[in-house]
C-alpha cells in the first residue's frame, strides 16, 4: 500500500490561485419587508433566543443555537404552518472552526413561503434527529452522517446510506482526497478477490478523468474501433464513422456526413 500522507491541512490549501469571475453575494433584506416573515419572526423570537435572522433569496434565515432546534422545529410545524421539511445538510467548516454548520428548509404550502434554520455544531457534538417531526429526516440524517461524519442522536437507523458500512471516513469531508484515500484504492481488490491478489491486480484507478486508451478491454475510440483485446500500441487500424446500420428502412434517407452542414448561429 502506498504511504499515507497526512491531509489536515488540506482545506487551507486552494486548489487555484487565477479566479476569473468571483459571484457577488446574494443581497440580504430585513426582515420587516415581508409582512409575513415579520410575523412568523415575532413568534420564533418570542419563545426561541434567535442570533440572527434576515431574508435572504425571498427566504427567511434564523440562525440559533442547536439547543433550541426541536422547540424551534415544533414551533414551526404544529403553530406556523410550516408542514414540509425540504431538505437538511451540512457544510464543513472543520478547518476554519472546528465544526459544521448544519442547515434545516422548510416550506409552508398555506402561505408559499420557505423558512432556513442554520446552527452550528463542534465536531465531536450531535445534532438531535428530526425524524419524529418529519419522516422524510431519516434519509437526509443518514446521508449527512455517510457523507460528512455529522452525528445523528436519537435516529432509529443511523448507519451509511450510499457508502459500503466499513468505508474508512466520509468522502464530502473538505480534508477527503478527490481521487479517493489510501484505503479506498484497495477497498474493492481486498472484497472481491483478497488481499493476496494487491501485487497481481495493483491498485484501483479511482481517477474519473483518466483513460487509457490501449485498453482496449473497456474502451474503443470512435472511428478507431478494435476487435476485443486487440494490441494496437504498434497500430491503430482507422474505421470509418458510421450513423445509421447498414439494410435499414429504405424510408428512410442515409446521412451522408459530408451532405451535413454546422451552422455557425441559430436561425
Amino acid at each position: 500500500m502506498r504511504k499515507y500522507t497526512p491531509k489536515d491541512n488540506v482545506q487551507r490549501q486552494a486548489y487555484f490561485s487565477d479566479r476569473f469571475f468571483v459571484s457577488p453575494p446574494v443581497p440580504r433584506f430585513p426582515i420587516d419587508s415581508d409582512e409575513i416573515f415579520a410575523k412568523d419572526f415575532e413568534e420564533i423570537n418570542y419563545s426561541i433566543n434567535v442570533q440572527k435572522a434576515y431574508i435572504e433569496h425571498t427566504h427567511l434565515v434564523i440562525i440559533i443555537d442547536k439547543s433550541f432546534l426541536i422547540s424551534c422545529v415544533k414551533l414551526l410545524k404544529e403553530k406556523l404552518e410550516y408542514d414540509m421539511l425540504m431538505e437538511l445538510s451540512a457544510i464543513d467548516y472543520l478547518a476554519a472552526r472546528d465544526g459544521y454548520e448544519i442547515f434545516y428548509e422548510f416550506l409552508s404550502l398555506s402561505k408559499h413561503k420557505r423558512l432556513r434554520i442554520k446552527c452550528f455544531l463542534q465536531k465531536d457534538e450531535e445534532i438531535p434527529s428530526l425524524t419524529s417531526f418529519f419522516s422524510s429526516a431519516n434519509w437526509s440524517e443518514r446521508e449527512m452522517y455517510d457523507m460528512l461524519g455529522v452525528k445523528v442522536s436519537n435516529h432509529f437507523n443511523l448507519k451509511r446510506l450510499i457508502m459500503p458500512d466499513d468505508w474508512y471516513d466520509h468522502p464530502l469531508k473538505k480534508t477527503y482526497p478527490l481521487q479517493g484515500d489510501e484505503a479506498a484504492s484497495w477497498y474493492e481488490v481486498d472484497k472481491i478477490f483478497g488481499k493476496e491478489a494487491r501485487d497481481i491486480i495493483g491498485p484501483e484507478q479511482r481517477d474519473p478523468a483518466a483513460i487509457d486508451r490501449y485498453d482496449t478491454t473497456r474502451f474503443a475510440r470512435l472511428g478507431h474501433e478494435v476487435p476485443f483485446d486487440t494490441d494496437i500500441s504498434q497500430f491503430e487500424p482507422e474505421t470509418g464513422i458510421s450513423y445509421q446500420e447498414e439494410n435499414t428502412s429504405k424510408i428512410m434517407k442515409k446521412l451522408k456526413p459530408e451532405e451535413s452542414v454546422v451552422l455557425k448561429r441559430r436561425r
